[in-house]
């Protein structure tokens, strides 16, 4: 089952994933999202400064202005799981 890093501020996005099986992480460093396969961010700090630091080799999903049921079918779409 893949592990999906979710920020802190996002918790029905983490709840709508625990519910469908994901393995669900929640984000609260910078370090948290190593070992994720893909990261839902709320897209708040996203850039700050121009500066940008690769912390996964996953995915990463900015939930700005999306649903938790959207932010799931976006996953699953990745992962091809229903």
């Amino acid at each position: 089952m893949p592990r999906i890093g979710v920020e802190q501020s996002l918790s029905a996005v983490q709840e709508a994933l625990q519910s469908k099986g994901y393995d669900v992480k929640q984000l609260q460093q910078e370090q948290d999202a190593a070992d994720c396969d893909c990261c839902v961010i709320t897209g708040q700090d996203e850039n700050v400064m121009g500066i940008q630091n690769t912390m996964t080799q996953g995915s990463v999903i900015n939930a700005h202005g999306m649903s938790a049921d959207d932010v799931c079918q976006q996953i699953d779409q990745r992962f091809q799981q229903s």
